[in-house]
């Protein structure tokens, strides 16, 4: 229930706190004294849109803020799941409007979405508006009606489940059959691609060494020059016979380091450290004249090497691989997508069991539902029909006709509402009623859902509108009635609807002498104000003694 609701700078409320009880709260109020701005500030609390045209004039920002106590479960995890206190049913929740439009909403002082802010807010007040008798047009409106009126709700959580994880199923089903489909489609030229990759033999490193090999080959010739040149240098004199070579060079150094040795000892040392060197460029001419014999001059090689690069390139280039590893791996992923696809077949048979198992469990329970929407269908109807005929529609009847439709979360049924205040030829409810009739209509239905479903704190917003009398004390017995289970507040200008409540708000529209704006307030009526209000709405500005005396009768009563 909604038990405070505080409201600072919103359009013509400068600032209002107020307290509001358990069961049916009146408000009353002139035409354009601001009900409808209080309407808008708990709409804006519920997560409606907002702008700058909320935040009154010279303030920076509008608040406004309600306070609830609820037990809902469901609630609870949803506040839960969002990391929002749950605070043991205590809700603080609001909203606050600054001078640009933008907004910001808080439940228990933790921020959120305002996606959240209205699933959170439709679970703790429902508004219910003159136009909202547009919902008998509405077939999902007419089904929770129904369910909720049947017992069904359960079970059609269970069939959403089912359907949601039917929808998975296939949604997986046409996966696979789009890659088997695709497989078959693009395996021809994934073959011819696999052939020639395959035929090309690659091999990791290989291109390095065809580059390294190719500079070789076309650079033999010289190489061999430089290396021939080199071995002249340590084994052949000049051509003049004027230079030893080197080996040659070391031995006559080591000899005359040996002779001098013979009266300087540290000199022989130097004849041992030449042989040594002696011995290393052996080693290194060695390798010289091998190097030197394995190079290869070969053109028709320099060609073979030259070839195979370009055909690795050119495969390269054709499949956009930007080295040899890359093109490597695109040849074994085309060899793993031309295995058989017999892994991919027997995925979908999985699939198609999986898919047999839930429609038939979702079949079982939308008949189970079918079942109980039948079996309630006839109850339902006449006990809407009662209520509508006890607010003076009596030869009215009002009918449920179930339909049925391809499986769904919901079921296989469609529901149509059917009504005649003649009591003959019902037909669609939403092309026959007066907006009289739609209102009476939509209070029976809301009487019903609140005694059935569970629901959260309840606004009337001149459902009464269109009618009047006797019809309008009905009306208000009905509310009235609703009041004695749950909060329900009611916005009236028939003073027999608002002789009903429990509790009587009055909201007025004054002007501020120190500022001359407009300020609308709300405030709880005494007893005697409250026979004054209701003899007003009786009788107008100009009260009469009838109108009071008719005014402590319509209370007492």
């Amino acid at each position: 229930m909604l038990t405070r609701l505080q409201v600072k700078n919103y359009v013509l409320i400068d600032s209002l706190e107020i307290d509001f009880p358990e069961g049916l709260v009146i408000i009353t109020g002139q035409t354009g004294a601001g009900k409808s701005i209080l309407l808008g500030a708990l709409s804006l609390v519920m997560g409606s849109k907002a702008d700058a045209s909320m935040v009154s004039e010279g303030a920076d920002n509008c608040v406004v803020e309600a306070e609830f106590e609820t037990t809902d479960k469901t609630l609870r995890t949803v506040l839960e799941d969002n990391e929002v206190e749950w605070e043991d049913g205590h809700i603080t929740v609001r909203r606050v409007v600054n001078r640009s439009g933008r907004s910001r909403a808080f439940v228990n002082d933790c921020p959120i979405p305002v996606v959240l802010l209205q699933e959170i807010s439709s679970r703790l007040i429902d508004i219910h508006s003159q136009h909202q008798t547009l919902l008998l047009s509405d077939k999902s409106f007419q089904l929770d009606i129904l369910d909720h009126y049947a017992g069904t709700m359960s079970m059609r959580e269970e069939c959403a489940l089912l359907w949601k994880t039917l929808a998975g199923l296939k949604a997986e089903l046409r996966s696979i059959e789009d890659s088997i489909a695709r497989h078959i489609s693009e395996k021809e030229y994934n073959e011819a691609q696999y052939r020639q990759l395959e035929a090309a033999a690659l091999r990791e490193g290989e291109l390095a060494e065809l580059e390294e090999e190719q500079k070789q080959l076309a650079n033999a010739e010289e190489i061999k020059t430089s290396l021939s040149a080199a071995e002249d240098y340590f084994t052949a004199a000049s051509s003049g016979g004027e230079h030893l070579s080197i080996d040659a060079s070391l031995k006559e150094a080591a000899k005359m380091f040996l002779r001098a040795g013979r009266y300087v000892p540290a000199v022989s040392e130097l004849a041992e450290r030449i042989d040594s060197c002696r011995r290393e460029l052996d080693d290194i001419l060695s390798d010289a004249v091998s190097i030197n014999a394995g190079v290869n001059l070969s053109e028709s090689r320099l060609e073979e090497v030259e070839g195979r690069m370009s055909l690795i390139y050119g495969l390269m280039h054709k499949h956009s691989c930007s080295d040899l590893s890359e093109l490597i791996h695109f040849r074994d992923s085309l060899s793993e997508s031309l295995a058989d696809t017999a892994i991919l077949e027997e995925k979908r048979e999985l699939i198609l069991v999986k898919i047999n198992h839930v429609e038939k469990d979702l079949n079982d329970v939308a008949d189970r539902i079918h079942s109980e929407r039948i079996a309630a269908s006839v109850d339902f109807s006449d006990r809407i029909t009662a209520s509508i005929r006890d607010m003076e529609l009596p030869y009215a009847i009002f009918e449920v006709e179930l339909n049925d439709i391809p499986v769904s979360a919901t079921g296989r049924d469609s529901v149509l509402f059917r009504f005649s205040s003649t009591g003959k030829n019902a037909v669609d409810v939403a092309k026959c009623a007066s907006g009289g009739e739609m209102s009476r209509i939509m209070l029976a239905l809301k009487a019903m859902m609140a005694r059935y479903a569970n629901m959260p704190t309840m606004i009337f917003d001149e459902i009464d509108t269109g009618v009047s009398g006797s019809v309008a004390d009905k009306m208000g017995t009905v509310i009235c009635e609703m009041g004695s289970f749950m909060q329900v507040f009611a916005i009236t200008h028939l003073p027999q609807v608002a002789a009903k409540g429990t509790a009587h708000y009055l909201v007025s529209k004054e002007i501020d002498p120190h500022t001359s704006k407009a300020v609308s307030t709300i405030v709880r009526l005494s007893d005697s104000e409250r026979v004054m209000e209701v003899a007003r709405m009786l009788s107008g500005s100009v009260l009469t003694d009838a109108a009071i005396a008719n005014a402590k009768s319509l209370l007492e009563a």
